[in-house]
């Protein structure tokens, strides 16, 4: 994650993993979820934490998500099920259920489908946020697969190139691949110039906006760094068309294509607007020996990541780095040392402590 992002040092509170895991897993509970959901909802967002993908773990998302049980715009004891199914394919109905423990299943039924064919793809429509992408791309990874994951639908805030209204989500894709001892390559990205939930982050710590990261309310790229506008839209990676938004902006839409569409949601520009968050997602689990041998694999697979680390850095940085590398190494400094979040998330959780009549202690 770019440095503008993480939590200043004068500000961080340092909270073991085992702290925080039990206070979410409470949380979750208090707000209806069963205790298995709760502690799988728990383990993404902590995944997430412990990866420095801090957009995306509780330091954002759990309020949001608690939020939304107390609008009713959750259903914390969903009927996940099959609502159409072939041999390696399946459609789930979410049943307004959180994407943190519903995606999951539609994962493990991905993997079960690849284990008995080769290769498994499973929809789920009718779903809520599922957090960190890369969380659910991983599963497949200790089964010898590859694992890919995609999500769509609403709130809008994405304009395509050239258009003046938002018309998509965030709309990101994550790919996993698994390797025999470098750390396994795990592509994670939203499709616009920067993730929304990072807006976010920069905000709570004052940081400034990137040239072409957002544009006006009127779908004009803003050119300049300045603070976050109060009405503006994101951008596709690219930014502008002279710099290559187009591609963001294809990928998106696949990614509308999958994840909502074929899930039989209908574009997400047509969705309700309330829940405030109602999503289609698209899981594939593809098993490596339909195609090759799983243990030359992971060997080409080391080979290949430690020619791009061993890579000859350009002037003026240390080294070069992969998709997955820097996360990995991350997750062994805050198992040891705790994950570092800012003074206001843990005001936050005392107040929602105070207010649910939890006993947690993080500090």
């Amino acid at each position: 994650m770019l440095e503008r992002f993480l939590v200043p040092e004068r500000d961080r509170v340092y909270v073991t993993v085992d702290k925080m895991r039990h206070a979410t897993i409470e949380i979750f509970e208090k707000c209806g979820q069963s205790p298995a959901d709760a502690a799988l909802s728990a383990e993404v967002l902590m995944t997430s934490d412990l990866r420095g993908c801090e957009s995306h773990g509780v330091s954002n998302q759990l309020r949001v998500y608690v939020q939304m049980y107390g609008d009713r715009e959750i259903n914390p004891t969903p009927n996940v099920r099959v609502t159409r199914e072939t041999d390696v394919t399946a459609n789930l109905d979410g049943d307004e259920g959180l994407g943190l423990h519903v995606l999951p299943k539609a994962m493990e039924l991905a993997i079960e489908k690849a284990e008995k064919h080769g290769m498994g793809a499973v929809t789920v429509h009718n779903s809520r946020h599922i957090g960190m992408l890369a969380y659910h791309s991983m599963l497949p990874l200790k089964h010898d697969m590859i694992g890919l994951t995609t999500s769509a639908g609403n709130p809008l805030s994405m304009a395509p190139t050239f258009a003046g209204e938002k018309m998509f989500a965030t709309n990101p894709w994550a790919w996993a691949a698994p390797a025999r001892n470098e750390a396994p390559f795990v592509f994670d990205i939203a499709t616009t110039q920067v993730a929304g939930n990072k807006l976010r982050l920069a905000e709570r710590i004052g940081a400034p906006m990137d040239p072409a990261w957002v544009a006006d309310s009127q779908g004009t790229p803003i050119m300049e760094e300045g603070p976050l506008p109060a009405d503006y839209m994101i951008l596709p990676f690219g930014g502008t068309r002279e710099q290559g938004s187009h591609k963001g902006y294809g990928f998106a839409a696949t990614c509308e294509i999958l994840s909502t569409i074929l899930s039989g949601m209908g574009p997400g520009f047509l969705l309700p607007t309330k829940p405030r968050t109602i999503m289609g997602h698209y899981v594939q689990a593809i098993k490596i020996d339909g195609f090759t041998d799983p243990e030359q694999f992971k060997d080409d697979m080391d080979r290949f990541l430690s020619g791009l680390r061993n890579t000859r850095p350009a002037p003026g940085h240390d080294r070069v780095v992969y998709a997955g590398l820097p996360e990995a190494e991350e997750v062994e400094i805050r198992q040891r040392d705790g994950i570092p979040y800012h003074r206001e998330v843990i005001e936050w959780f005392e107040s929602i402590k105070a207010e649910l009549g939890l006993e947690f202690e993080l500090l």
